[in-house]
């Protein structure tokens, strides 16, 4: 009886043209049940279909949960979740793989983007909240998913972490606090490099809100996730296509109209593409102290990885490398242990060959390493002194 109850609704949410809310489904539910309905039927007809069509389901749980990263499913019965502890599977069930294809579907709608058998493949933002933050959605139905619909929820939550937080969180110790704090008030242009999830973004943040309140900054994101503690903090958001195609605005756009905006710190949440160029370029003439982030394995593949991105937005290899020499002077690199602690493990400082630029390590796990005079002259360059804490050979 359930099971006719839940199709009987469905169909009649089916036609409906405004948002599905819980209210809505239980409105139907009880217009549907017409009292001929046992309690329990309405009951678990209830629960399956908000699951359905309010929010994402029955994974709603796993996204309000603070230290859930990432959610991937994988079939009906396998949810995976990222966080704190490392990937591992969860106990939530859909009811087949017809539940998981239209969750894929309803979320990708909710994004503004199309999920179906023409176009199967969909990568979009799902609406924010309060509770959830802002959701990346990336959705392949079958058969291109040999297995069944594939889903994958990133969560990305603000980063509102200070340095002195991300100290006693162990990012990193004492003496590297008062080395970073250096390198924000020398207004050395620095990237943060590392791989997905190893806390990049969050040692960006802390980083500008040690930024002096009479600067103001500037910051161009893909996503919202950037919340420093600072009084002068300016963002500007991409906005993807809509359905028909049009509307998008990039970070390449916004890293120009960013320059109009008298930026005393030019910041781009997320290196990933042609806007290197458009950086580079600000950083070169006259905008010292800006930032950024970059996927990368190691500082040493920081320079290949920027070639990589500005051949993307048709600058030469020479030009980059020229480019890059004279803007950036700094890369700190973030790594998850296995334990998926998040640590600062290397501070390299960029160098310049007669036809490239490398990075070379002044500072690693804790101790120097070759170039640490290449970063105390860049230090005292631009007048500000080595904290005493890292005088000695040992961080």
């Amino acid at each position: 009886m359930a099971s006719d109850l839940v199709e009987r609704v469905r169909k009649r949410l089916a036609g409906r043209d405004a948002e599905i809310t819980a209210a809505v489904v239980a409105a139907a539910v009880r217009a549907e049940a017409g009292g001929v309905v046992g309690h329990d039927d309405v009951l678990d007809a209830l629960t399956l279909l908000r699951q359905e069509f309010v929010g994402a389901g029955p994974l709603d749980p796993l996204l309000r949960d603070p230290a859930t990263t990432d959610i991937l499913v994988t079939a009906p019965d396998q949810v995976w979740i990222d966080g704190a502890h490392g990937l591992r599977r969860t106990d939530v069930r859909f009811p087949d793989e017809d539940a998981v294809r239209r969750l894929a579907q309803r979320l990708a709608m909710s994004a503004g983007r199309r999920l179906d058998d023409a176009q199967p493949c969909v990568d979009g933002w799902l609406p924010g909240s309060a509770a959830t933050g802002r959701v990346r959605l990336h959705a392949v139905l079958a058969p291109i998913a040999a297995a069944g619909t594939c889903l994958s929820l990133r969560v990305l939550r603000p980063a509102a972490h200070g340095l002195a937080d991300l100290r006693r969180l162990g990012t990193f110790d004492g003496p590297t606090h008062d080395l970073l704090t250096a390198i924000v008030a020398a207004r050395l242009a620095f990237l943060v490099s590392g791989g997905t999830g190893s806390g990049k973004t969050t040692l960006l943040s802390g980083l500008l809100g040690e930024v002096p309140v009479t600067e103001r900054i500037v910051c161009v994101e893909d996503a919202g996730e950037l919340q420093p503690d600072h009084p002068q903090f300016v963002r500007l958001v991409t906005r993807p296509p809509n359905i028909e195609g049009a509307g998008e605005v990039t970070l390449r756009d916004l890293v120009r109209q960013g320059l109009r905006m008298r930026p005393d710190r030019i910041v781009v949440g997320e290196v990933r593409g042609g806007e290197v160029c458009e950086l580079l370029s600000a950083l070169n003439t006259g905008h010292d102290g800006g930032a950024g982030t970059v996927h990368a394995n190691s500082p040493a593949e920081v320079p290949a990885r920027l070639e990589a991105l500005a051949a993307l937005g048709g600058l030469g290899r020479d030009a980059l490398h020229s480019q890059a020499a004279a803007a950036i002077q700094v890369v700190l690199h973030m790594r998850r242990t296995p334990s998926g602690a998040r640590k600062l493990t290397q501070i390299g400082v960029l160098s310049r060959t007669s036809t490239s630029v490398s990075v070379a390590p002044a500072w690693a796990d804790g101790h120097w390493a070759a170039a640490r005079t290449g970063l105390t002259d860049l230090l005292d360059d631009r007048g500000i002194a080595l904290p005493p804490s890292f005088r000695g050979e040992r961080c």
